[in-house]
């Protein structure tokens, strides 16, 4: 199986305190599965680190070892969304009421026909409204 992860589960795994069993089900998912995300995936991340870092949430060991985690699964990051993002990115933003960040993963997980694992309800709301499954936890 592959489904769309977005930050929001990603970070979970990282933040003790963001941690949910639902996230928890999805990284043990990836054991027998595949994850797609779209490309700025990796810069909201990344971002989500260093701000850890600066509020000193997180010390930079805690973020290699995460990121060594993070190389370790089954991620691909698609391309695909960059070039989506003044078409059918902004559209679908415009429609759903959400950022052009968010509509990231529906249009990922509509242009591919995956399912989609978040932990942002405004996100799982607006991917059941438009047919999207939400991977079980």
């Amino acid at each position: 199986m592959i489904f769309v992860i977005d930050a929001s589960i990603t970070l979970a795994w990282c933040f003790k305190d963001e941690s949910s069993a639902y996230a928890t089900t999805i990284l043990k998912q990836l054991a027998d599965s595949r994850a797609v995300t779209p490309s700025i995936w990796p810069l909201e991340v990344a971002n989500a680190l260093l701000v850890a870092e600066r509020r000193q949430r997180l010390a930079e060991a805690d973020t290699a070892r995460f990121l060594a985690l993070l190389r370790s699964l089954p991620i691909t990051v698609d391309d695909e969304t960059t070039r989506q993002a003044l078409g059918g990115v902004l559209s679908l933003a415009r429609d759903q009421g959400l950022s052009s960040y968010d509509v990231c993963y529906l249009e990922l997980a509509m242009r591919q026909g995956h399912s989609m694992a978040t932990l942002d309800n405004r996100l799982q709301e607006a991917a059941t409204k438009l047919g999207i499954t939400i991977v079980e936890g």
